[in-house]
């Protein structure tokens, strides 16, 4: 036999460079070996690796050599302390945009926050069906914006999801028209039952109306934050022919805060403060209990003009959150049976119906608690494309859901050391703890009638609060902090002087002879002089 340190011979193609000996040990032909780096292969080498591969090591040998556990290689966890530190503070875009560096916010033009192209229309004559569709592709702006015809481009009004619900409630025979407007919420309801096409020019009277707020696109933020601090949602942006050329929202506006801070201090400052030092917010807020029907809280976001509504168990501890945008989800007949179903029992399907869409499990985190910083608010309000955060405490005894604090003692100061905040002169804040006011009508108190719809019938399951993941993480509900709250903020931090927001809050706030009505007034009454959380 040669020696391992010769040169072999060079293979005749197809043949492979092993010995007899190692063929007569193997049962397949094994790889062309590479050359080693000094020119020679070991045979003796080669055909040992053969015979060792033909050995199969049986259960006994492999139980005595167990391959190495992955946990060794993990990377260390981080922990509860530095995961709250991260939420509290999450890290804000700090690259500097190169259109902004070096400038005044105040001096920046509404036009250059606009997307091209993002202004729906609908014109008078479209009907509620087909605007119904735009307005579920105007995202983000969420918003329709209704011209005379469609050779127009001057708004004459808009159609938005507060509408859609007013116009659900009409179709159902749950609203509550005026003496004049009985026969025209019939007329509407019949038509629609029938599946005949309405245009919107026929649903105008029973829309609520906000004031239509025109500016120029030539015009700077400060005239826009000064607006969105006094409650107005939106904007219509206009050219010089007062045609509307775009739309700029509170969120928007928030979002480019957000994302520009680092380019403006006197805004970015503010991020690190919480939201007890910053005294924004309310104390006085209307829920609905988890255990009313669908129906009480779609009511209850119409006749008190608000896009969101908390949803809560006896405790008054947050399980979830129902807006006027979730009216998408019930625009299907076979979806109208929801409008008996519970609050928590909605708020499951819309859980369900996002994991379909989105193949994963979604539980948006719409609350925050009083120690979270402003950064933790305004992330959050961004992420999930919200007009409001509830604030909470930690979690009190309800027969629907356990007792868990929404953080670990160590991660939140005692209260003991923590002096009651003491609100400005002359401004309205959050009052101490412990004096919030939660109007939380009874179910059943609202809607006293039955949905009119045949497709209505049927028995619903009722989901427990504390069935829904994440629903124990949450606490009580003590405040809410709105885009209103924070953009107001803002602006009097930059010396400027937004309007009253408590107008535009009289304007959304429609005049209802419901049976709940004098509950509301009571607990408005009862709130120490707090303001209510319609924003």
């Amino acid at each position: 036999m040669e020696s391992s340190s010769e040169i072999p011979k060079s293979p005749s193609p197809g043949t492979f460079p092993v010995s007899d000996a190692a063929l007569s040990g193997a049962s397949l032909p094994s790889p062309p070996e590479r050359p080693s780096s000094q020119g020679g292969i070991s045979l003796s080498k080669t055909a040992s690796n053969v015979s060792s591969h033909s050995h199969r090591q049986s259960f006994a040998e492999n139980q005595r050599h167990p391959p190495p556990s992955p946990r060794t290689q993990r990377h260390p966890s981080f922990t509860q302390q530095a995961i709250q530190d991260l939420m509290n503070h999450p890290p804000p875009n700090r690259h500097q945009n190169p259109r902004y560096v070096g400038r005044d916010w105040r001096d920046i033009a509404i036009g250059e926050l606009l997307q091209p192209d993002e202004v729906k229309w609908a014109e008078l004559d479209t009907s509620i069906q087909e605007a119904t569709k735009t307005l579920f592709q105007s995202s983000p702006n969420n918003v329709v914006v209704v011209r005379q015809d469609s050779s127009s481009k001057e708004a004459i009004s808009t159609f938005d999801h507060s509408d859609l619900n007013d116009y659900l409630l009409v179709v159902v025979g749950l609203a509550k028209p005026q003496e004049e407007q009985v026969a025209l919420y019939r007329d509407i309801s019949v038509k629609a039952q029938s599946q005949a096409e309405i245009p919107l020019r026929d649903l105008q009277p029973i829309f609520r109306h906000e004031e239509l707020v025109k500016l120029p696109a030539d015009s700077t933020l400060d005239k826009a934050i000064e607006v969105f601090g006094g409650g107005i949602h939106r904007l219509l942006v206009t050219n010089k022919d007062s045609e509307v050329v775009g739309i700029l929202s509170q969120l928007r506006l928030l979002e480019f805060f957000w994302n520009e801070a680092v380019n403006f201090p006197e805004i970015d400052r503010l991020y690190t403060i919480a939201l007890r030092d910053l005294q924004i917010g309310t104390q006085q807020i209307i829920a609905i209990n988890a255990d009313a029907p669908l129906a009480d809280a779609l009511f209850l976001m119409s006749s008190e003009g608000l896009t969101s509504v908390a949803v809560v168990d006896n405790g008054h501890n947050v399980v979830g959150n129902i807006s006027t945008v979730d009216v998408r989800h019930l625009t299907n007949a076979n979806s109208l049976p929801l409008l008996k179903a519970s609050c928590m029992h909605f708020i499951s399907v819309i859980l369900s119906e996002r994991g379909v869409e989105h193949g994963r499990d979604s539980f948006p985190v719409f609350y925050v608690n009083p120690y979270s910083t402003l950064a933790h608010t305004v992330a959050k309000l961004v992420a999930t494309q919200s007009h409001r955060m509830w604030v909470v405490e930690s979690a009190s005894p309800s027969p629907s859901a356990p007792a868990t604090p929404l953080l670990q003692a160590s991660s939140l100061p005692p209260l003991s050391t923590l002096s009651p905040p003491v609100a400005s002169p002359g401004r309205t804040g959050s009052p101490a703890s412990g004096s919030a006011t939660v109007v939380v009508p009874p179910p059943g108190a609202i809607t006293t009638s039955t949905p009119q719809s045949p497709s209505t019938q049927g028995p619903f399951t009722s989901v427990p609060a504390s069935a829904l993941p994440g629903a124990g993480l949450s606490g009580r509900l003590t405040g809410v902090v709105s885009l209103t709250d924070i953009l107001n903020l803002f602006a009097k931090s930059s010396g400027l002087r937004p309007l009253d927001p408590s107008e535009q809050r009289a304007r959304r706030r429609r005049s209802s002879s419901s049976s709940i009505r004098p509950t509301l007034d009571i607990g408005r009454d009862n709130g120490r002089g707090s303001v209510d959380s319609r924003r």
